[in-house]
């Protein structure tokens, strides 16, 4: 007998006692649905609805029971009610838009989930997604599954605009980086009046690329914060749509959005997911985003000025050509896993504010050779645990000396050499221009 099983054995054991309990009877009925016993989770749900006929959380469960029961006219009686309430109940417009797809009415059932979404994000089912998209293509749409625009809808504005308070002295090491990052996008909007004498716009384009974990998007932000500017971070997530020209909307929104913030960084992290190589695409909806990227990137339409385009990439041999070219992102930087400096002041960072003994960070950065930003945070990480759990014994907490740090370094991989392993061939044999000539040069390799 599982634990559930045994649980619900004393429970129904307690209703037997008070049956007019809602709650308990409310939390039987829960377990017996994950148990997949429906219709004993029909029968205390109706029993608790003759106690409290008018609780909007006990209809909606007996209409998810119903659903599961394929009784769906019996849920969608619940459902007409549960629709009109104020505030609107998102899970049940969800649960109509299911029901309306099983009975075959896809526009109906479009329009609930889209409702649904637009009430709680976080009921977003990718999989029903691709189902209505299916649907609405395999019906002959001549939009090739797009939805007609009044079930779409408005466009959500991103919620993650950010004044960084963090600047590059937060930043261990990338001494270089930093330096080609100032005197190409941060001089022009420190000092706009020369520019201005020479006519060149302020702003521009920068793609950044290295193994994963090495402080891209950390040194975005840092960006952000040497000119004090807003600064907005786009996930894939923020642009890919399941409807065909969405995806170009939300990317032409993001881009007015951090115009309309000016002066703005505005990063895109996992570029290559957006701006992928369009000969590699079969599908036309791709090539579509691709070329309102490059459209937005020229700010043809619309002027860029002020906006710093900063972007990330694991993989820029992904990447569609296009993009490299003058005005776009036409400054590519290699952000390699930090030297041994890098690694000395990144660990002092990661340490500020902790107890800990002496530690000799220049020792310390030898011995961790390879390691990303993100491998030495794990090392920290596992070193904290480790004197968590002595601390625990004492009552105090213990500081972190040099042999705990030491010791868990062995525990520690680099995360960065099957990277660097792909890189490497695409250094040697396809680096058109010396495009990836800073490969090489940081593996020691001459051509």
């Amino acid at each position: 007998m599982s634990s559930q099983e045994e649980a619900l054995k004393s429970l129904l054991a307690a209703l037997e006692v008070s049956p007019d309990n809602i709650p308990l009877r409310q939390h039987v009925a829960s377990i017996l649905f994950d148990l997949e016993r429906y219709e004993e989770a029909e029968f205390h749900l109706t029993e608790a609805l003759k106690f409290a006929p008018n609780h909007v959380d006990i209809k909606l469960e007996l209409a998810e029971t119903f659903f599961e029961q394929e009784k769906n006219s019996a849920a969608l009686v619940i459902l007409e009610e549960l629709l009109e309430q104020d505030p609107p109940l998102a899970k049940a417009f969800l649960l109509h838009a299911y029901i309306s797809f099983w009975n075959g009415e896809t526009p109906q059932a479009l329009e609930s989930y889209q409702e649904a979404v637009r009430l709680d994000h976080g009921l977003r089912d990718v999989s029903f997604e691709n189902q209505l998209a299916e649907k609405g293509a395999a019906s002959g749409d001549p939009h090739g599954g797009r939805v007609p625009t009044e079930y779409l809808t408005e466009e959500q504005p991103i919620d993650q605009i950010e004044r960084p308070s963090i600047k590059f002295q937060d930043v261990g090491g990338m001494d270089d980086l930093k330096e080609e990052i100032n005197l190409k996008m941060i001089a022009p909007m420190q000092h706009p009046e020369l520019y201005q004498a020479y006519g060149k716009s302020i702003g521009g384009g920068l793609l950044m690329y290295g193994p994963p974990g090495c402080g891209k998007t950390h040194l975005a932000r840092a960006t952000a914060g040497e000119v004090r500017a807003a600064f907005i971070s786009v996930g894939i997530n923020d642009i890919l749509d399941m409807w065909i020209g969405n995806s170009e909307k939300n990317l032409h929104h993001i881009f007015q959005l951090a115009r309309s913030q000016a002066p703005c960084v505005l990063f895109f992290d996992e570029v290559d997911a957006l701006g992928a190589s369009r000969t590699d695409m079969k599908q036309s909806g791709g090539r579509h985003l691709i070329n309102q990227f490059l459209s937005e990137l020229d700010g043809v339409k619309y002027s860029n000025e002020g906006v710093l385009i900063l972007a990330a990439t694991n993989t820029p041999w992904h990447m569609d050509p296009a993009f490299r070219r003058p005005g776009r992102f036409d400054r590519i930087l290699f952000v390699p896993p930090p030297d041994e400096a890098a690694r000395a002041a990144i660990l002092h960072l990661m340490l500020k504010g902790k107890p800990t003994g002496k530690i000799d960070y220049s020792k310390l950065a030898k011995k961790t050779n390879g390691l990303s930003g993100a491998d030495l945070k794990n090392l920290i990480d596992l070193t904290v645990e480790t004197k968590l759990r002595e601390s625990m014994k004492t009552g105090k907490p213990l500081p972190i000396e040099q042999a705990d740090l030491l010791k868990v370094v062995s525990q520690v991989r680099s995360s960065t050499k099957e990277w660097f392993s792909t890189a490497r061939n695409y250094a040697l044999y396809s680096n058109e221009g010396g495009l990836y000539d800073d490969i090489l040069t940081y593996l020691k390799i001459k051509k």
